[in-house]
């Protein structure tokens, strides 16, 4: 793999060498890629514990009873429709809302590595007393615990691969985030099929509790990772910074790139309050991506698949066991695909995987939707022949996929990358907390939205794919090589971001005349 090299013609003619890929700098981002298996075990895990008939037993009996005793006005699409049964999946997801506004400071101040430290350790107590819990409030203080964890570990882990990865592999090895969310939801698919078999009620504490794992893989871990040069040098030990540089570039050659991170931080040192500076107008493409990457990412319908896969399948028509398998076998296409999404991003480049996997997820919407409304109707009284669950797997495999080489990697991936250093903790911040937000709309309401919108609520997430394709294919430009503290010339060279980047900018005139060739060979 050669390497690639970055021309500034502004006078100086400067080349900037990025070494080679140390086995190092990979390690370290897959220790640290480790902490997407928390966020996705509990994504993949929680649909499976609420539909086991001993949990909903000892803390929802309530609507355990309202299941087996229906009324006759209830149809499929209803079945589990409870506001306090979604509150219990959805509540992690708020607390990681506020808990990444903290997460912001203690990443810029104490480094990427603290922040996943103590979103390890908040998550493994929460995973502690979820598996213990005696009361519905232990619980619901359990899932808090969580999202605490989930917020810290998802605002802290994209910075870290993106500031340590070399530019030509930053998007494969920031990726290795969104591998290991699918892997976690693959895990909990495979957990939830094994554990309702267990007896005396044991299923749902070992569900809950084995979250301590990943919790402890990324705990340990993170006591053995290096700091990224960028944060060492925003908390100002200058030769500590170079040599973890040359370390994880393998070359003592670094000058330059150097050079351009020590002006990020001196910049960065310049802004005292970064939630002020961000909406400014010379950030607006971070704003504005930072806030609608993540908004789209929830709105793709995706956890309408990963949250509630067994109570969703169970819905249109698969029976207990079946349900359980075939969210197994959606959590296998989510890796794979993402697989593939790793293989192509820094090839092909972000804004191809976007555009090709919203066509996809638009189709295969719309088909699950028509396919639904054919065999079960308004009243949701149809059924599903075995031919019929098998083409309606197929279409929500292919959904699948086109979401995991798309939106659930990039949607990571992006806003880590675009942000300069004097705004990229609090950016990042941005997008953890506006995923949060619209993941736990999502998680709330989606049961009661496909028991009023039924089959509709399938159109309605193949409209806003449509949408978000759109705003990517005419406002995203491409980010494929660039490095990571050379990205404002990205925006500056687009023809709707340039006129706001070139506001109070600080550069001078002779930045305009910035020429970049990148060289990547296979």
């Amino acid at each position: 793999m050669g390497g690639g090299f970055f021309v500034a013609d502004s006078g100086h003619g400067r080349e900037y060498q990025e070494g080679r890929v140390t086995y190092f700098v990979v390690f370290a981002c897959i220790v640290a890629a480790n902490g997407g298996l928390l966020f996705g075990y509990d994504i993949g895990i929680s649909g499976g514990v609420t539909s086991m008939e001993e949990f909903l037993t000892r803390f929802f009996p309530d609507m355990l009873h309202e299941m087996q005793n229906e009324t006759g006005h209830e149809t499929e699409y209803c079945k589990y429709d409870n506001e306090l049964l979604t509150l219990f999946t959805s509540s992690l997801y708020l607390a990681a809302l506020f808990a990444s506004f903290l997460a912001s400071t203690i990443t810029r101040l104490f480094g990427r590595r603290v922040s996943m430290t103590f979103g390890g350790l908040a998550f493994l107590s929460g995973a502690l007393l979820n598996g213990f819990a005696i009361s519905l409030e232990m619980l619901i203080i359990g899932r808090l615990l969580l999202g605490v964890g989930v917020g810290f570990v998802n605002q802290s882990v994209p910075l870290y691969l993106s500031e340590m990865a070399p530019a030509k592999i930053r998007g494969a090895l920031n990726m290795a985030f969104q591998l290991a969310i699918t892997m976690g939801i693959l895990a909990a698919n495979i957990v939830n099929y094994i554990t309702p078999k267990l007896k005396n009620g044991a299923g749902w504490r070992l569900s809950l509790g084995l979250a301590a794992v990943p919790a402890s893989i990324l705990l340990l871990g993170s006591f053995f990772l290096p700091e990224t040069p960028n944060s060492i040098l925003e908390r100002g030990n200058k030769e500590e910074a170079k040599r973890m540089l040359q370390k994880i570039r393998g070359t003592v050659e670094v000058e330059h790139e150097f050079l351009d991170i020590c002006a990020a931080c001196e910049s960065a040192k310049s802004v005292q309050h970064p939630w002020t500076n961000i909406v400014q107008a010379k950030y607006r493409p971070q704003l504005v991506f930072c806030t609608f990457i993540p908004f789209f990412q929830q709105l793709t319908g995706i956890n309408v698949i990963m949250f509630y896969a067994p109570v969703l399948f169970r819905t249109i028509g698969f029976g207990k066991d079946a349900s359980l398998i075939s969210a197994v076998i959606t959590g296998l296409v989510n890796v794979i695909a993402t697989l593939v999404s790793i293989y192509s991003v820094d090839k092909f480049g972000r804004r191809a995987l976007f555009l090709a996997g919203g066509i996809q997820m638009i189709v295969t919407q719309f088909a699950v939707g028509s396919m639904i409304g054919w065999k079960s109707g308004l009243d949701g009284e149809g059924s599903l022949t075995p031919v019929d669950t098998e083409i309606l797997l197929g279409l929500i495999c292919l959904y699948v996929a086109g979401f995991a080489w798309s939106w659930g990697p990039l949607g990571w991936l992006v806003p880590s990358e675009i942000c300069p250093l004097e705004i990229r903790s609090a950016g990042q911040s941005l997008n953890v907390s506006v995923n949060m937000f619209f993941t736990f709309l999502i998680g709330q309401f989606f049961v009661t939205m496909l028991c009023h919108m039924k089959f509709g609520l399938f159109y309605f997430f193949s409209v806003l794919v449509l949408i978000m394709t759109i705003f990517i294919h005419f406002l995203l430009p491409e980010t494929k090589g660039v490095p990571i503290e050379e990205m404002a010339r990205v925006w500056k060279d687009h023809r709707f971001w340039g006129k706001y980047t070139g506001v109070d900018s600080g550069d001078n005139n002779e930045d305009g005349d910035d020429v970049y060739i990148f060289s990547v060979k296979a």
